[in-house]
């Protein structure tokens, strides 16, 4: 099966030889601008988020990055690629296309659910004389707001590159956990003489965020204060899934504090704001006065 090659240096603008901080900075700047929360043209945006996303799923694991650096000169950009035969392609899972998932056919069949790569297939037992259609599963990406609230999303399903694709609306649910598989039963494989259908399961992965750090499960973000507000305490926004709130700092906050917000996290979990304070760099002459006046007094 070829495929086309995705660029993912290009798709980040940078170098072969960047390094994981990088890469991880263009995939921030990137994905601020076009994130579908804040961009104008949210139809485009989204596209291109999911592909921004797509090519830091894969630069930034040290694994994937080392086997997508393998394929080396044996892709030509703009044209399809063969996949190298000892890659292989899953159990027979080049026969599938999604849409709609966030992940092009590209990642699916080398960076996929698969394990081996493709989108993979789950046997059935086989009956006397009918034989069930088999199970298939794929990845969807999900990003974090939709974790929070839910939404619903069209994904097609082509089982073979001569029919036309299915669609199917799929239901991603408050809470939905990363690796959880979502089951669409009977959209699988056809069954072969009166043999029921297989199911489709969709694994979930959660898209990268630009702001919100998701570690073990525990979701933060970091919150800028200044210096006086740091000392004397004060009020700040704080940006959350669902939208911004407001924060007292209290008086003697040092930087790297973390400060819970309850419920305000995935699935009913808990938002950590982690205070970062904002040093000035340019001050005026009447401003840095008070700065050395401040400093004659400590």
């Amino acid at each position: 099966m070829a495929v086309e090659f995705r660029d993912y240096y290009e798709i980040l603008g940078v170098d072969r030889s960047a390094s994981k901080e990088d890469i991880r900075k263009a995939f921030r700047k990137l994905a601020r601008k076009y994130h579908p929360d804040v961009a104008s043209d949210k139809a485009t945006a989204e596209a291109r988020f999911k592909e921004i996303n797509e090519a830091y799923e894969v630069l930034s694991d040290a694994e994937k990055r080392a086997k997508y650096d393998q394929l080396g000169s044996r892709w030509q950009q703009g044209q399809d690629f063969q996949p190298p035969p000892e890659w292989g392609t899953g159990t027979g899972g080049g026969e599938y296309h999604f849409g709609g998932t966030g992940f092009s056919d590209f990642f699916e069949m080398f960076f996929g659910s698969g394990g081996g790569g493709g989108f993979e297939e789950m046997h059935r037992s086989r009956r006397p004389r009918a034989r069930a259609g088999r199970d298939v599963e794929g990845d969807i990406m999900v990003t974090l707001e939709e974790v929070a609230q839910g939404s619903t999303r069209e994904v097609t399903f082509r089982p073979s590159p001569d029919q036309e694709p299915l669609r199917y609306h799929v239901k991603i649910p408050p809470g939905v956990r990363e690796g959880q598989r979502i089951r669409l039963a009977g959209k699988g494989g056809h069954g072969v003489g009166g043999g029921r259908p297989g199911d489709l399961f969709l694994r979930v992965r959660y898209a990268k965020h630009p702001d919100f750090k998701l570690e073990d499960g525990e979701l933060s973000v970091d919150v800028h204060v200044p210096p006086w507000d740091a000392v004397l305490g004060g009020e700040v926004h704080v940006p959350t899934l669902t939208g911004r709130v407001k924060l007292k700092i209290p008086p003697g906050t040092s930087s790297g504090a973390r400060m819970r917000l309850r419920g305000m996290g995935l699935g009913g979990g808990d938002l950590y704001a982690v205070v970062r304070i904002d040093v000035p760099t340019e001050l005026t002459p009447a401003q840095r006065s008070l700065w050395e006046e401040l400093r004659r007094s400590a």
